[in-house]
C-alpha cells in the first residue's frame, strides 16, 4: 500500500489484534487482487537503522505470510517500540498469531 488514505481506511474500519511487538490490522475489500501489505513504523521505536531493520523483518514476515492471507485483503502493521529489540522469530510469532486470530474472525 502506498496511500494515506489505504491505511487510513484498514486501521479505521479493519478488525485489528495486537501483541506485545505489533498491532495488525486487516480489512476485507473483496477486490480480486493480491493481498496488500502496509507498515507503520514511527520514531519511538528508535532510530532509522533500527527502523529500517524492524521493517525489512516486517516485509520477509508478510512475505512467507502472504499465501495463507485472502485475496483482496489489506493488512496494515503499526511496529510498537519493543519492536526494536525483537528477533525475527519473534516479530514472525507476533504477526503470524494475529493474522491466523483475525482471519478465524472473519470467517
Amino acid at each position: 500500500m502506498t496511500r494515506g488514505s489505504d491505511y487510513r481506511l484498514v486501521v479505521r474500519r479493519g478488525s485489528r489484534c495486537g501483541g506485545a511487538k505489533v498491532v495488525t490490522s486487516m480489512l476485507t475489500t473483496g477486490e480480486s487482487r493480491a493481498a496488500r501489505f502496509g507498515f507503520i513504523i514511527s520514531k519511538q521505536v528508535g532510530t532509522a537503522v533500527v527502523r529500517n531493520t524492524v521493517r525489512r523483518r516486517l516485509k520477509a514476515v508478510c512475505a512467507e505470510a502472504l499465501p495463507r492471507v485472502p485475496e483482496g485483503t489489506d493488512v496494515v502493521i503499526r511496529a510498537l517500540p519493543a519492536s526494536a529489540d525483537a528477533s525475527y522469530a519473534e516479530l514472525s510469532a507476533d504477526v503470524n498469531r494475529c493474522l491466523d486470530r483475525l482471519a478465524r474472525a472473519r470467517s
